[in-house]
């Protein structure tokens, strides 16, 4: 597979391998003591996210767990964040998150898979960054996949399956994902 500048590839059994997998172990580590916690528990949950993504969140980020993710440290949220529970967030290709994101319960953002020739499906990851702009609602359900660009004020609908880039001020909705109409304010 051709790796373009937003492309991340890292085979099996390689230095690169072995330092995934053991961010894997510490993210699964911290996610198991952060989804023992309660929507009462804010301060422990921003600062046990703050730690799995090695830099502290804004006061206003809300996360209600559970939550689950593969490493942690590829993600990056602004002010004003809010995550509903039972989130999965598969960040090795990289996940930018804007102020004011709302991501609903049940959303699945993942960054990375693996190569579609069966021959080739365990030789290791791909992976692709996701950005998600300013003021973005993604609604309960939806799947995010990477190399994807949400732009900013858009909508994605319930249980939709983003594959392309959504425009800026855009209700996207189905699978995979088609521009239903134009937001304005």
């Amino acid at each position: 597979m051709a790796n373009d500048d937003r492309t991340t590839i890292i085979s099996r059994r390689t230095p690169e391998s072995a330092a995934m997998s053991a961010n894997v172990k510490r993210a699964m580590a911290i996610t198991a003591d952060l989804n023992r916690l309660t929507f009462n528990d804010a301060d422990e949950v921003r600062a046990l996210f703050s730690d799995l993504i090695g830099k502290k969140v804004d006061d206003s980020f809300v996360l209600i767990p559970p939550f689950y993710t593969t490493g942690g440290v590829d993600i990056r949220v602004g002010r004003n964040v809010f995550v509903n529970q039972n989130c999965t967030f598969y960040d090795l290709g990289g996940l930018d998150i804007a102020d004011d994101v709302m991501i609903g319960p049940n959303v699945n953002i993942i960054t990375s898979s693996h190569p579609v020739e069966p021959s080739q499906r365990r030789n290791g990851v791909i992976a692709k960054p996701i950005v998600i702009e300013r003021n973005v609602w993604i609604a309960a359900g939806a799947t995010i996949i990477g190399g994807v660009t949400i732009g900013e004020n858009s909508v994605v609908a319930a249980g939709s399956v983003v594959t392309r880039d959504v425009p800026p001020n855009t209700l996207v909705g189905g699978n995979p994902a088609r521009v239903i109409r134009s937001i304005a304010d």
